[in-house]
């Protein structure tokens, strides 16, 4: 067996499940995918309810979605979890849950007998976190999302929207992926307060002081040498701060969010929400939070 496959390896049930003693049927897909705590999150509940499947990594690249997922339905798999960097592709390749489109990314993917369908579990499972991080509603609080562009930015910024949140500061490398996005959220919430910069803008410092909680969405951080996607300019002692990441479970900004006394939590707890979620997806009526966060103990000791 292989700590992570690769596309090629989905050619043969033989070439892919050799060595193991259950099948691998279901997966997360991404690029990179080494670091992913799914496998384990996932094959505890798979284990606990009796059911003889294998959860694996694929590392997929860019442009690679549609093909692999052609690939898993001959596999016969049930379905995918998909990460960074592929969780907009992904919606090209699927019939898109309506609450998914709203959200504007997929990271759940069924196999079922004549479709494949996308669904979003990042929404729902990071608003159960921040109350579990933190027991807040979002509905009580200014909203900083960094990194608002990419996939999980986009279904996080939107559930935020839907909850009700005061007003939301949106930041990003890249303008052009800020304003549809912007759009979105106004057709949704026409009289929320909705702020749209880059990271380069001088004024960034000023709108997060005046944001309660911060989010980073981005992938900034996961890998070794990252610098912390914000200056400690930024932040006050008074922020909650919450980074998506959670392998490193201490990123650069969680360190400097510490260092000034913020309150502070990764994203495993995300992890195991929409995981749990993404799970009833496969298996409608299963109950597997207390048994994936059970399985995740250790990292959250940690």
């Amino acid at each position: 067996m292989k700590e992570v496959y690769t596309i090629n390896d989905l050619t043969s049930r033989a070439l892919l499940d050799a060595g193991a003693d259950k099948p691998a049927r279901l997966a997360v897909i991404g690029h990179p995918v080494a670091h992913s705590a799914s496998p384990k999150l996932h094959q505890a509940a798979l284990n606990a309810a009796g059911i003889n499947v294998r959860y694996v990594r694929i590392d997929i690249e860019a442009g690679q979605v549609g093909e692999c997922f052609k690939r898993m339905r001959a596999l016969g798999f049930i379905g995918c979890n998909v990460t960074v960097p592929h969780k907009l592709e992904a919606m090209e390749f699927c019939e898109v849950d309506p609450a998914a489109a709203r959200l504007g990314a997929v990271n759940t993917i069924s196999f079922g007998e004549t479709a494949t369908r996308g669904f979003n579990t990042d929404g729902p499972g990071f608003e159960s976190a921040i109350q579990d991080d933190f027991n807040l509603l979002l509905n009580t609080r200014n909203v900083a999302i960094l990194g608002a562009g990419g996939g999980a930015g986009k279904a996080i910024t939107t559930q935020c929207c839907h909850a009700g949140a005061r007003k939301l500061l949106l930041v990003n490398r890249t303008r052009e992926k800020l304003q549809p996005l912007i759009d979105h959220l106004k057709n949704l919430k026409p009289d929320m307060e909705i702020i749209g910069i880059t990271f380069d803008d001088p004024s960034l410092a000023a709108h997060c002081l005046g944001c309660d909680l911060i989010v980073n969405t981005s992938s900034v951080g996961l890998k070794p040498g990252d610098p912390s996607i914000l200056p400690k300019t930024c932040l006050r002692k008074e922020h909650l701060v919450y980074d998506t990441i959670y392998q490193p479970p201490v990123t650069p900004l969680l360190a400097a969010a510490n260092a000034l006394g913020c309150r502070t939590a990764n994203g495993l707890s995300m992890l195991i929400h929409q995981g749990a979620l993404a799970f009833q997806r496969w298996y409608p009526g299963s109950e597997p939070l207390a048994v994936m966060r059970a399985a995740m103990a250790h990292l959250i000791a940690g």
